[in-house]
């Protein structure tokens, strides 16, 4: 089990909104806290993934559960 500093369910929520979601998330974070996001949306991986890329945040996990996607992010 990852432990994880924040919840947020972006559940039914379409692009871009599970993306500022988690962007929210994170500027109330301090740096090595991870944050546990629940989407629907299937395009959220790929949002997810370049926003990680360009912020340096990395996706430490990635679950698919059902019609669910639930990432793990450490922020910088």
């Amino acid at each position: 089990m990852i432990e994880f500093s924040m919840e947020v369910d972006a559940s039914g929520l379409l692009c871009p909104l599970p993306l500022l979601r988690l962007k929210k998330a994170l500027m109330g974070m301090a740096s090595d806290d991870v944050v546990k996001i629940i989407v629907t949306d299937p395009a959220a991986h790929l949002d997810f993934g370049v926003y990680a890329n360009q912020s340096g945040h990395k996706i430490i996990d990635l679950i698919k559960q059902d019609n669910q996607q639930i990432f793990y992010i450490k922020k910088k």
